[in-house]
Order: structure tokens, then sequence, then C-alpha cells
């Protein structure tokens, strides 16, 4: 029952997005098959969310310096049993930035899913990531989460390339409304 909405939010990213359909497939198949697809205890992969956080006006994203991956990314993090990935979305931005925001649509803006390489006890892993399209509340300010981020940044959109070239960063660039 509490995969039903975001079963219903992929079947309409893929009408959308027919491009991705490997990726929307292979997300769609995990979720039906995975009763606890929203669990970090799934250890072969788990459904995460994130957000694709423009300023006031549009002209920046919001980036942080992941702690663990060593990497420029969006902020998001694990669902932890929580269904709503939107509201994971906007609860890990303001947990990793301190910034509250506000969504543009309540549809998925993106889809990704990538391994998260072997840590401590906790086996390689792949993360089924669902992105949602987040604007910041006007004037907010960010700040670096001490346990998750090393620094947040906002980003001219023309400069993301200047802090990471990952292929999902480059595809929510591309899809970004000008």
């Amino acid at each position: 029952m509490l995969r039903q909405p975001l079963l219903h939010l992929l079947r309409s990213y893929s009408v959308k997005f027919p491009a991705e359909a490997s990726t929307t497939n292979q997300f769609v198949s995990f979720v039906e098959e995975n009763e606890n697809c929203f669990e970090r205890s799934l250890l072969k992969g788990h459904v995460t969310a994130s957000g694709w956080v423009l300023n006031h006006n549009g002209s920046a994203v919001l980036l942080i310096h992941h702690l663990k991956l060593d990497k420029w990314l969006q902020p998001g993090g694990h669902c932890d049993g929580d269904a709503d990935t939107l509201h994971v979305a906007v609860k890990e931005c303001i947990e990793e930035t301190g910034l509250e925001t506000q969504p543009v649509t309540m549809e998925i803006f993106d889809l990704d899913i990538h391994e998260i390489p072997q840590r401590k006890d906790i086996p390689a892993h792949l993360h089924y990531d669902v992105r949602y399209l987040l604007r910041a509340n006007s004037n907010a300010q960010i700040a670096a989460s001490e346990t998750e981020t090393n620094d947040v940044l906002w980003v001219p959109l023309n400069e993301v390339a200047n802090y990471t070239t990952e292929d999902s960063v480059m595809r929510m660039l591309a899809k970004t409304p000008a």
C-alpha cells in the first residue's frame, strides 16, 4: 500500500521522459518487488530522495560537498521508512543545509540509480534516488551540516560543471527550466 503513490509517480515520469525508460522500468521493478524498499536495512538497495534546489530567481542551484562520497551533489538522503519521497527530499535539504524549500511541482524531476561503495560493515548497494525540483524561500541562509557535508554553495547554473561532471547532475542541469 505504501508503495502505490510512488509507483503512480514513476509511471507518470515514464510518460514524460520516455528516453529514460530503462532506468524507470528498473526503478518500478525494484519498488514492486521489495515491500521494504524504503528501509536502509534492505541491504541490496533502497529508495532515497533528493532535491534539485534552485535559488529564489532560478539562477543558481544548491550543491553540497558530500562528506562520505567526497563529491559535489544535490542534497538528499535515506527515506528510513517514509514512503513520501517529496517529504524526505525537503527534510533532507533542511538537515544538510538548513534551507527551507518549496516544491516547484509535486511530480518527479529526475530518477537515478547509483551504487554506493562498501563502508565499514555495510556492503556496496544501490540507491534508487527520486529527485524533486525545489525552490528556496527568498533570502534563505545556508549552512553545512557538521555530520553530512563539508560545504554548501549556491552555484550559478552556468558554473555547475566547474564543481561536478556527474552524469546525473548534468542531466538535472539540462532539465532545469530557463
